[in-house]
């Protein structure tokens, strides 16, 4: 495998742009290892992982990754999402691997928006019989 291979990985308002190489294991987002990009969110740490250890690629590329918008649990399944696509790009046999998982399959759900009358976008004000 030569050179970086790039995929795009999103989730609600997050947007993780991904470069994958072979390597020796390091992640790296936004200029900072994950271990300290997500100090103490252990499940969130994991859930970056989780493609890389189906795979079993812990140790054989090296990640790195810019990601904005959205908060830090958003934005650790766009890192998911477009570490699940640059696999597939950088072996296909991957593929069998993770769509069984459902790590290739973008999660559409979205914050439904605010209606008027109401106080969110469901939520209504008390009611008042007198």
């Amino acid at each position: 495998m030569h050179g970086k291979i790039y995929a795009t990985g999103k989730r609600k308002e997050a947007v993780a742009k991904v470069w994958l190489k072979a390597g020796s294991g390091n992640i790296v987002i936004n200029g900072k290892p994950l271990d300290e990009f997500l100090g103490g969110r252990e499940a969130l740490k994991l859930r970056v992982k989780w493609p890389l250890m189906l795979t079993k690629q812990e140790t054989s590329v090296d990640i790195e990754v810019k990601v904005f918008g959205g908060g830090f649990a958003a934005q650790a399944d766009a890192v998911k999402h477009g570490i699940s696509k640059a696999l597939v790009e950088y072996a296909p046999e991957f593929r069998a691997i993770l769509k069984p998982a459902g790590l290739l399959t973008r999660d559409a759900r979205e914050v439904e928006r605010k209606k008027y009358g109401k106080k969110k976008a469901r939520k209504s004000p008390q009611f008042s019989k007198r």
